[in-house]
């Protein structure tokens, strides 16, 4: 039989609609996913497996197909171990509700429970624009997704959890977005403030004039002279993020897996200060599947570059178009994908080596 369950991709910022068709046919026991996954996927068979037996289920003793598509995009990560349970278990009609409405998020361990999962904001996002009006992610993440508005979002516990609310034994509640705590705009700088520097009026005055017109600053001036504290109180004196950029800076993180648990919402300006022995890609972003670099990760932030003459050549001659372009567009084989890159950058430097 076949079960027809939908997922999301991430290519760069942006979710890409996947579905996951699982096919059970008579013949030798086979677990086969196709659709060009990559490891982390090809390894959820084991988690999947185990995730349906030990939560009570049974895992039939046939031939699975497993295909994500469209085939073409690369499949990454164990966002997909909910779904193809999911289609497993519609497969095998041990559940037998319509999932077409719903679109299924999550990393399954071996007891069935359903863990984290990065980018959880750009692919609730997705459901939005694709008007699909269901939303099952991990319970971890309820929070992160309820911040895309018109979508319903089921935080799902575990896998037997889930298996029974498809089945209308006991139902899952929605995420209550009134309920929760509220995100606070207004939120403490926990970094250094600019009030607690005493003296070097002349750099203060002149980092104010750069805060308020969003310029890029270079000091110079010999060691302990207070250039690597006055970058870091910057961000203090920076005006608070408006939603759609608080949005903006939260989903960059979502996609890097660097979104605090317990911040779902980033609401403070970005301060990045990488070493100067950071490579290029590190820098504007890349790998295989291009993953955001600093540049990104301080997007409606400050990117401080400390002892600026000892980065490397070719990795300043790179920030010169997304100081320009305020975004940075990276080619590979499989396509392009561009990363915002809005920041003020910073630079300290000694008079001489």
């Amino acid at each position: 039989m076949l079960a027809k369950v939908s997922s999301c991709a991430v290519i760069g910022l942006d979710g890409e609609l996947v579905e996951v068709e699982v096919d059970i046919s008579s013949g030798l026991p086979a677990f086969t996913i196709v659709g060009l996954p990559d490891t982390a996927v090809q390894e959820a068979k084991e988690r999947v497996r185990s995730a349906i037996r030990n939560c009570g289920l049974t895992f039939p003793q046939k031939r699975i197909t497993v295909n994500l598509a469209p085939a073409d995009i690369r499949k990454e990560g164990p966002a997909y171990d909910l779904p193809i349970a999911i289609g497993i278990l519609g497969a095998s009609e041990q559940v037998t509700a319509d999932v077409s409405s719903g679109l299924f998020l999550g990393e399954l361990s071996l007891d069935g429970q359903v863990r984290h999962t990065h980018g959880i904001l750009p692919m609730a996002a997705l459901a939005r624009e694709q008007g699909i009006g269901r939303v099952f992610v991990p319970e971890a993440d309820g929070r992160e997704a309820a911040l895309i508005d018109g979508v319903e979002i089921i935080p799902v516990a575990s896998l037997g959890q889930l298996a029974a609310h498809l089945q209308g034994l006991a139902a899952i509640a929605p995420f209550d977005r009134e309920a929760a705590a509220p995100l606070t705009t207004e939120v403490l700088w926990e970094g250094v403030d600019f009030c607690h520097i005493k003296g070097q009026e002349h750099v203060k005055r002149a980092l104010e004039v750069a805060a308020a017109g969003g310029h890029n600053v270079v000091m110079s001036g010999p060691p302990g002279a207070g250039k690597t504290l006055l970058a870091r109180a910057l961000p203090s004196i920076l005006p608070s993020m408006a939603n759609e950029e608080a949005l903006e800076v939260t989903k960059v993180y979502s996609v890097s897996g660097l979104l605090p648990s317990d911040r779902p919402l980033i609401t403070q300006r970005p301060f990045r200060a990488p070493h100067h022995t950071i490579s290029h890609a590190g820098l504007v972003g890349g790998g295989r599947q291009p993953r955001p670099g600093e540049i990104s990760l301080s997007h409606r932030g400050v990117l401080f570059l400390d002892e600026l003459p000892e980065f490397g050549h070719s990795v300043l001659e790179a920030i010169r178009q997304p100081l320009e372009d305020r975004v940075v567009t990276i080619s590979r084989a499989q396509g392009n994908v561009t990363f915002p890159a809005n920041f003020m950058m910073v630079g300290a430097m000694n008079p001489c080596p």
